[in-house]
């Protein structure tokens, strides 16, 4: 049986970014995956998302050009050469990421993991003991529990196709609902979001996702509010959705459902270790990522806390430095992490959301708001309004919460994140000089 200082469970970015901080402290360092490296992020997530994304924008792009005097034969787009394309440049992540743990001399396991006990996992037959073991499984998404549900595809299977589908019903409210529709529909389709209350983003600032309802109207999604989701069937014509109250949507060609995440756990042998997830099977962790079991850890999406690359990341290599670097009280803090939905436009927003700071500070809280077009839509035909809003408590107003849906809040937000951690005040926004003209200046301008 094989001795290693570390074990980590799953080649994700925060399983394969604690495995190399572990490995450049001169750790015995085991990683285990049956898939591909680099995780949902960079094979059905984030990366081959915002290529899409990025695609998409280029098509709204060349609708804009007209307002600037350029003239612009019909064009077509092939999604296929795309989907090629994207899938070659996320193929080479995955031997880029297998290259860095060679490199860093961390040991690769091609196979399936599961714990055996509490210090010893098994890999394909074969059984390897470490000091440390850390979770990092990750999730996957969900399929409702109705009739049908299997004829729809999740946001894994929007990497499948081939081809664009003309008529798209995309079922759910979060984030990757959004951006999957804004997608669908900047690419060509005709796109049916069914959300089951009256606005997106329910888990963000209500400003954006009220904001983010009225964006998608205007550019021709057809938003279905109070929409549960009762059976999927085939018709005539293709797909159709019958909600709760016997409403249908269709036909349509595709049905996705982007109604949530449930952690990767199943064959974990969770049991043989004596770790208890939570009634909703995340892997529950204090502060330092330590499960209920000492010396088995857990980071990222298998843990429930803020599904986001970067924090499983910036946890893996917390953990590390805390392990095997000497850093005793080192750990992530999940306050203040900003985040980015790619919609059109895309929406940014750090800290604390309105409603959330008034149930805190209640009136103490102080908002400040501001919405234009922004100068970019002076010429186009499109008309679509930035949104802002500053969330500030106490005399010295305090920012808790900066949130913007608009061109360009995927770039300007992790500045303004920075300044929310340092614990800017409203003041400090003021005396900053705006950079003229943009629509970041908004935030240091509002009054």
């Amino acid at each position: 049986m094989a001795d290693y200082d570390l074990i980590v469970i799953g080649g994700g970015s925060g399983g394969l970014a604690c495995a190399q901080r572990a490995a450049e402290y001169g750790a015995r360092v085991l990683i285990a995956e049956a898939g591909r490296l680099g995780g949902t992020c960079v094979n059905v997530g984030c990366v081959p998302k915002k290529v899409m994304w990025n695609a998409a924008e280029l098509a709204h792009g060349l609708d804009d050009g007209a307002g600037y005097g350029f003239v612009i034969p019909s064009h077509r787009h092939d999604w296929l050469a795309l989907k090629q394309a994207r899938d070659a440049y996320v193929e080479r992540l995955n031997g880029i990421y297998e290259r860095n743990l060679a490199n860093r001399k961390a040991e690769l396991a091609r196979g399936f993991a599961r714990f055996v006990a509490a210090d010893t996992v098994e890999i394909e037959g074969r059984k390897a003991k470490a000091s440390h073991i850390v979770i990092a499984t990750g999730g996957r998404p969900l399929l409702p529990d109705i009739p049908g549900a299997e004829l729809g595809i999740t946001s894994d299977g929007f990497f499948d196709l081939e081809s664009k589908p003309e008529r798209v019903a995309v079922v759910g409210s979060g984030y990757i609902a959004v951006e999957l529709a804004g997608i669908f529909a900047s690419l060509g389709s005709r796109v049916t979001l069914a959300i089951r209350g009256e606005r997106a983003l329910r888990q963000f600032d209500s400003m954006l996702g009220e904001a983010a309802i009225e964006i998608m109207r205007t550019d021709g999604i057809e938003i279905v509010t109070g929409a549960w989701p009762e059976s999927a069937q085939r018709v005539k014509g293709g797909l159709e959705l019958t909600l709760h109250d016997g409403r249908r949507v269709g036909p349509v060609d595709t049905i996705l459902w982007a109604i949530g995440r449930t952690p990767s756990v199943e064959g974990l042998g969770l049991e043989q270790a004596g770790v208890e997830p939570d009634p909703y099977e995340y892997v529950r962790t204090d502060k330092y990522q330590v499960t209920n079991v000492s010396r088995v850890y857990a980071i990222g999406d298998v843990t429930g806390r803020l599904q986001l690359t970067p924090v499983a990341i910036a946890a893996g290599r917390r953990l590390s430095d805390r392990l095997f670097g000497g850093q005793a009280d080192r750990h992530l803090d999940y306050h203040n992490v900003a985040t980015v939905i790619f919609g059109h436009p895309p929406i940014g927003t750090v800290g604390l959301s309105e409603t959330a700071a008034r149930d805190l500070y209640g009136d103490d809280v102080k908002v400040y708001r501001s919405a234009f077009v922004p100068m970019y839509h002076a010429l186009t035909a499109r008309k679509p309004r930035a949104h802002m809003k500053l969330v500030t408590s106490g005399p010295e107003e305090r920012i808790l919460g900066v949130h913007v849906i608009g061109e360009g809040a995927d770039e300007m937000m992790q500045g303004f994140a920075v300044a929310v951690r340092m614990g800017a005040t409203k003041r400090d926004f003021d005396d900053t000089v705006a950079i003229h003209p943009t629509s970041a200046e908004e935030f240091v301008t509002m009054r």
